[in-house]
């Protein structure tokens, strides 16, 4: 028989157990939070992660949204990240109490997304100062940055700054900024119309990944580009559609991947920065200054958009100084103007090496069964020894039309006795 001492001390030790998972529960339970619109937001959070979204909450009050975004704030005693989606009926003073109350306690990740707002969100100076010290990824959309003092000498240990349609105090401002990051490897740049920013300038020898855009609605008539220092760029992302330049103020020898979506009238020497590339999609509105002498001589990957005027021209240059190539794909990204005239095929005096010995998979997408299209697709079907694979895709609604392409490109010749034709 059990004596009475062991019982009460089996019972002790059960009861201890039971407090201690009922302490736990209550742990998890406060660490995610499911409000909704009776006494409730949809908040996401953890005693390190903090993520809000303005629009889960049903009621509509700014107000009482305010107040519990800042309780919950204010009881963590370490804030690792803080997420914040937003909307126009959260307030400027709201964003910056916010904020504060993050770098009181030590954030290393903020990210802060909102609609354009005609009054300046002005982020604290704090974040500026004891902000700088710990934040390693910083993420800001639709705001407007007011320069009320100098900035500070660096951003010690921030590693990745997401900038989208943000509007600056000045030019000096942003640059200035981007200058003070030393050990910044991700960036990602949209501009907007009226951003004060004619000429972004990044020089960041840590740089790693760098994405510049331009919305659609900056003026065309407006010069503008972008000056880029970055020697240990491995991604590499341009679209813009309404500047003049990009300078590439040193080679990029560790480059993987490009993507370039402009209409510059002149972008050979950014072509000839990126040789190193393994991977490039292209869409770029001239062929004429093509830098002769430039082989890609890791290109294994080629996007060429099919929207320009000159892109055939283009594709023959790209063939030629390809000699690794092996995955070639053709998409028309953009509508294409009718009143552009558009150059014909002529096939070259000599096969390019890529498509004899390397060319493995073929991909168009959008084709439209044209006499140019049929000759590229002829031509390379009847010279890659190596093709895997072909794959032709229609946007075609004509079930007949559709039929005939299919017969015409089943007629074809093919070269390689292994490669296998698909048209969707």
């Amino acid at each position: 028989m059990l004596r009475s001492s062991n019982i009460l001390l089996i019972f002790k030790t059960k009861f201890r157990d039971i407090k201690t998972i009922f302490r736990d529960i209550k742990t998890i339970f406060r660490d995610i939070t499911c409000f909704n619109g009776s006494g409730n937001a949809s908040i996401q959070s953890s005693s390190k992660i903090f993520e809000y979204d303005h629009a889960m909450y049903q009621d509509g009050l700014g107000s009482r949204f305010s107040r519990f975004v800042y309780s919950s704030l204010h009881e963590a005693p370490i804030l690792e990240s803080l997420r914040l989606k937003l909307d126009r009926k959260s307030g400027a003073l709201d964003i910056g109490l916010w904020v504060r109350t993050a770098v009181k306690r030590s954030v290393r990740e903020l990210d802060i997304d909102m609609p354009f707002i005609f009054a300046p969100v002005i982020l604290p100076w704090s974040l500026y100062t004891g902000g700088c010290k710990t934040l390693v990824t910083w993420k800001l959309s639709n705001m407007t940055l007011v320069d009320a003092f100098s900035l500070p000498a660096s951003f010690p240990f921030l590693k990745e700054l997401s900038l989208v349609h943000m509007k600056y105090p000045s030019e000096e401002f942003v640059n200035e900024f981007l200058s003070n990051c030393p050990v910044l490897e991700d960036l990602a740049v949209e501009q907007c119309s009226d951003d004060n920013v004619t000429g972004l300038s990044v020089k960041i020898p840590s740089l790693k990944n760098l994405s510049l855009r331009k919305s659609t609605d900056i003026d065309e008539d407006k010069t503008c580009g972008y000056v880029v220092d970055a020697p240990s760029l491995e991604s590499f992302e341009v679209l813009d559609h309404s500047g003049e330049f990009c300078v590439i103020e040193n080679n990029m020898p560790e480059i993987v991947y490009a993507y370039l979506d402009i209409n510059y009238s002149h972008p050979w020497k950014i072509l000839r920065s990126i040789s190193s590339a393994k991977q490039l999609e292209l869409c770029l509105a001239s062929s004429k200054e093509y830098p002769v002498g430039t082989v890609f001589h890791n290109l294994v990957y080629l996007m060429l958009c099919t929207c320009e005027p000159e892109w055939l021209n283009l594709l023959l240059f790209l063939l030629r100084d390809s000699p690794k190539l092996r995955f070639l794909r053709f998409e028309q990204y953009h509508p294409i103007r009718p009143s552009e005239q558009r150059l014909w095929w002529s096939e070259p005096s000599s096969v390019p090496e890529c498509i004899l010995s390397s060319l493995e998979i073929l991909e168009w997408v959008k084709y439209e069964g044209i006499e140019e299209e049929k000759e590229i697709v002829a031509f390379i079907l009847g010279n890659a020894r190596l093709l895997n694979k072909a794959t032709i895709s229609s946007t075609s609604t004509d079930p007949v039309k559709k039929l005939e392409m299919l017969k015409e490109l089943s007629f074809l010749s093919r070269c390689s006795s292994t490669c296998h034709l698909t048209f969707d």
